[in-house]
Parts: C-alpha cells; structure tokens; sequence
C-alpha cells in the first residue's frame, strides 16, 4: 500500500476509534452525566478529535511502518494518547468551567487500547501474509549464529522481507541461557556452533549468517570453520552500530573473506601522538595511486592534516584516489594532485620547494618480482634512485619526517626487486646520518592482501572463470596483512622515529599458498575438485619463504604493539653512490648479480621448478 493510501486509512480508522471512545465512555458513565446536556459531550468528541489528529501528526503516527512495530511505536502512542486528553481536557474546561475527569480517563484508556490494538493488527496482517512467503520453498533455508541483538534484528528482518530471499530456519547461540530460547517468528536457538554441521544436515541449510558483528577475528574463524561446509555460504552481517545508527542497513549481508580471516584484531593507535605530529602539516604521499599509498592517503586524512599532495606517475590512479577522496570529503583538507616520477630529481626537487611538505610518505616503487628480473634497470631508477632523489629533497627543503615503505623481500633477496629495496633502506640509513633537520626512517612488512597484482585478487579472478587456480609451489608459504592494518601501522611507525631505524611490522604466522588457494575455493561456494589447483612452479626471483629480519638483526624489544626495530647492517652514502654508477653502466646480465654481491647475498640461488597438478 502506498504512502498516501496509508495515511488516509489510519486518519479514517483513527476518527472512528476516537468517536468510539468518547460515547462508550459516556455510555459506561452515563448515571454521572444526566445532568449535562448531549451538545457537551458533541464538543468534546470534536475537541478530542481534532486534537488526537494534531498530537498523531506531533508524534509521526500516520507515516510509520507499523509492520515493524516495537516498543519505541508503543510508547509513541501513549505520548500522543495522553497529550491529546491533557489538551482536551484544558480546552473543555475553558469553554465550560467544568471537568470530566472520570470521562476522560475512561476515554484514555479506549483510546490507548484500539489505537495500540489497529496498529497490532496491520502488524499481525503483515506477518500472516509474509510468513506465508516465507515457508515458500524457493526461499533459502539459512542458519543464523547468535541469538543476541544482531540475530533479533536479523531475523526479524529476514521475516519482513521477503526480498533477502532467506527463510530463517534454526539458530545457534553458545550462551547456556539462551538455549531453546524462541526469536522472532518462533525461529528456535536448538544449539551451540559445534553443533552447526550437525543442524545443516538436519535441516536442509544452504546459508549460514554469523549474526555476532563483534565478533573477534579470532572467534570468527573458529565458527568460519565449523560453518564451512561443502555446499553453504556463508555470510556475515554488519557491525550492529551501524546498522542502529542507520549507516547500513541490517540485510546488508556480505560473504566471509578471505580477508577476514587472515586479518587480525586491529592494534590500538596512538591517536594523540599522531594527531600531534600530523594534524595541520603538509603531507606528501608517493605512489598515492598504488594500493598501500591511497590507503596511507585514507588513513591519514583522519588526523586532519592542513594538506595532503598525492603524487604518482600515473595519472589514472591518482586521479582515482583525488575522486575518492573528494566525494567523501567532509572537511578543510586540501588535496593536491601531482604527476611526477621520482627518478627525475629536478622535478621532485621543484615539487618540494613549491609545497614544503612536513611529513613525506615514500610508497612509490616497482614492487612485482618477476617483472623485475626481467627490467633490473628500471628497478634501480625506481626503487634506488627514486628513493635517493625524494629523500634527499626532504633533507634539503627541511621536511621533518620522510618515511620509506620497504618489503620483507629485502632480507636476504634472491632478486632485483627486494635488492633494490635493500639498497632504499641503506641510503635512507645513510642520508639520516648527514641529515640535520629530517629523521629518515624505513617500515618493513610482508604481502599485503588485495593489492593490485597480488595473489588473492588473482586467485578470486582464476576461480570466477572455473580455475585452476594456480600455485606456484606447495611449500611455498608468506606473510599476510590487510591493507588497512599495514597503512596504519607505517603511520604509527613513524610517530616513533629516532632517526635511521628500520622498523619491522609483526605479520602474524606464515600461510601455505595452498591453502589460502584452498579457502578461498571453499569460500566462493566451490568444491576443491571442481575448481582444482595446478602447481606451475617457482617464477624467476622468487622464493618459497620470506623472512621479515635476519637473526642477527631482531631487536629484543618492541616499540609498540605488532612495531619491532630492527638492526641493519648500513653502509656510506658515497659507496652506494658509487655503486648505482656501476649499475647502469654494466650489462643488465650482470646487474643482478652485482647488485646482490654489494648488498652480501653472494650466492645467487637459483629457483626449483615443481610442476604438479591437483584435481
């Protein structure tokens, strides 16, 4: 029924019910009310007419969807019941000096019953005809986990709307007061989540919704691996403030990630200290385009810096990110867009002189292993003298902070890539020495999940069009963090910088490839045999495990939570200066092999190709 047709239906239905009231009440009262004539009672009918469509309009009773009705509706129609006999009770005793208080509590207490009672009935209409809808059998039989308030409101509105394509059938809850306990709809908590598989198989389920949005990291993988069934999806509804604070809606369901289960319990910032060192200071962001630099752009963004330059190379993904940026601006931000390479030293040296930027984030770098053994040069220009040239901008125009993004790929590399990013945190450790007014520091961390060419989106992409998903070895393990978490930390990091450190980010346990390979087959709803995983051997560069520090080089104390510093080996900037000269001049066979000899990873190891495939 539409908006207007409502409306007009409840100001009719209301009409009457007030009528009602009043001569019922006189009717019930009537030995008390011989003495006075009909026309008074006619005008208190009026007055209580014409007030209860006022104080209905007041309190929103004509335009509420009372098919949801609750507590809050009810007491809005008490308010409104009982401000409407005040209101008329003082206009009939201005007209005619007298009171009929025993009237009007009578007429009260009608009124507050049918009013209440109509809505209660187009609630129990709306159910009656949706609960048949419910039971149809296109509907899909989901088992909800948790029966506490995010399971309530869920249910509730996988009852009302029929839409969401769900028929609620059992629920689960591990708290002991809760079992047998009746939900909405007489959906029934019939156990605990261990009991999950054997409840699938008892009742059809094809969706299992983790209805707890506060849910730990840690529990939720727990309950991910009971629910993880061949056959189910499994979804996880929003964080219940938002869903109570009407940001998103309660249906707003979305699939468990692989994400969600590598991720971690996000570590609590310094939020002073980095409100003290960022907040309105100039902050310069290279490689603001890539995925951890626009992340670095958002995160920092909340500490209100004055404003924030997001320089690339490409302008398609720094226009991305300025777009981004701008539609959800809601603050005095100033956001500057800069086209530059990094390996063009006047260019960045005129950038800085134009914006003067106080804190330098420095995420630009060719970062794709096999890409690099086959373009060692360009790796060089990038990471090395990219590098060399925008820290030493920062140290001439007297930047405070100038903080490089490094890998876990520079401990010990194999290949160019995580070379290059050796050399980076040696001439970040260098310029620190010979710089007086900016501290120069490095972040190191592991594979970040969902960044552009990584291998969870490739893996997604492979099971979307039927596999194999490919892996290269079943050995093969690495480090994980999310984006976010990663952003966060490098921001945090930096607050902490004495000068010359190479700060380490604490990246968990190590995953097996194959086994993310394996989640994330099982999570988009797919058998293992169907898809299948074909080993396809080790790429150029590449090794079967990532190290985050040498031994030699673990500091024994954390600076903060999941932030180590560790000890590094350094050398003079005019010895690296030398030998980015031999570089370039020498053949690019030879670079490689040069380049890892400089930096004491003498023996070039070279890749075991493991071929084999799994169905």
């Amino acid at each position: 029924m539409g908006a207007k047709k409502r409306y007009f239906l409840f100001l009719f239905v209301d009409s009457l019910i007030v009528t009602f009231s009043v001569f019922i009440g006189y009717y019930i009262l009537m030995p008390f009310f011989s003495e006075y004539p009909l026309t008074v009672l006619g005008v208190t009918a009026v007055m209580l007419l014409l007030t209860h469509h006022l104080f209905a309009y007041i309190f929103n009773l004509y335009h509420r969807a009372w098919q949801y009705a609750s507590v809050r509706e009810l007491i809005s129609i008490t308010q409104a019941v009982t401000a409407t006999m005040f209101a008329t009770s003082i206009l009939i005793f201005l007209l005619f000096e007298m009171t009929f208080m025993r009237l009007m509590v009578i007429t009260w207490m009608m009124h507050l019953i049918f009013i209440g009672g109509s809505r209660l009935f187009w609630r129990l209409l709306y159910y009656q005809l949706n609960g048949r809808q419910s039971h149809n059998p296109k509907m899909i039989r989901t088992l909800v986990v948790g029966a506490g308030k995010g399971g309530s409101l869920l249910i509730k509105q996988m009852l009302d709307n029929p839409t969401m394509g769900m028929n609620p059938v059992v629920v689960v809850d591990d708290h002991p007061s809760k079992q047998n306990m009746e939900l909405a709809g007489g959906v029934k908590v019939e156990g605990k989540r261990e009991d999950i598989e054997r409840l699938v198989g008892k009742y059809g389920i094809k969706k299992v919704v983790i209805a707890i949005p506060s849910l730990s990291k840690k529990e939720l993988k727990k309950i991910h691996a009971l629910a993880n069934i061949e056959g189910v999806d499994v979804l996880i509804m929003p964080n219940i403030e938002d869903v109570l604070s009407g940001r998103l809606e309660v249906n707003m369901l979305k699939r468990v990630e692989v994400e969600d289960l590598l991720g971690r319990e996000p570590v609590e910032l310094d939020i002073e200290g980095i409100e003290e060192e960022v907040a309105d200071k100039t902050i310069l962001v290279t490689g603001a385009g890539g995925s951890i630099g626009s992340e670095i752009v958002r995160q920092i963004a909340k500490f209100q810096p004055r404003k924030i330059l997001l320089l690339g190379h490409g302008e398609n993904s720094i226009y991305t990110i300025l777009e981004e940026v701008l539609d959800n601006k809601t603050d005095s931000i100033s956001y500057v867009p800069i086209i530059a390479d990094v390996q063009n030293r006047k260019r960045m040296f005129k950038v800085f002189e134009k914006y003067r930027p106080d804190i330098v984030y420095h995420a630009a770098a060719h970062k794709h292993v096999p890409m690099m053994e086959y373009n060692p040069q360009e790796a060089v220009k990038n990471n090395v003298i990219g590098t060399k040239n925008t820290a030493e901008a920062a140290c001439h125009f007297k930047a405070k902070k100038f903080v490089m993004i490094s890998t876990d790929k520079a401990v010990n590399p194999p290949n160019v890539m995580g070379a290059t990013k050796r050399m980076a945190e040696m001439i970040v450790q260098a310029l620190d020495k010979g710089c007086e007014h900016t501290t120069l520091v490095a972040v190191r961390f592991g594979n970040v999940l969902g960044s552009r060419g990584s291998v969870v989106p490739k893996f997604k992409k492979q099971i979307q069009l039927g596999g194999p998903v490919t892996v290269t070895d079943p050995r093969m393990t690495r480090y994980f963090m999310t984006i976010p978490e990663a952003s966060r930390l490098v921001i945090q990091a930096s607050t902490l910088a004495e000068g010359g450190e190479v700060f380490v980010l604490d990246m968990g346990e190590p995953v097996k490839i194959v086994d993310l390979a394996k989640n994330m087959i099982r999570l988009c709803g797919f058998a293992e045999e169907d898809i299948g995983i074909e080993f396809v051997g080790i790429r150029p560069g590449e090794k079967l495990y990532e190290e985050l520090l040498k031994k030699e080089e673990i500091h024994p104390e954390q600076v903060y939570e999941k932030i180590y510093r560790g000890r590094v080996s350094e050398s003079s900037l005019s010895v690296i200066e030398s030998h980015i000269k031999n570089f370039l001049s020498i053949d690019e066979n030879e670079l490689k092999e040069s380049m890892l000899n400089f930096i004491g990873q003498e023996n070039v190891r070279k890749p075991e190709l493991v071929k084999e495939k799994v169905v």
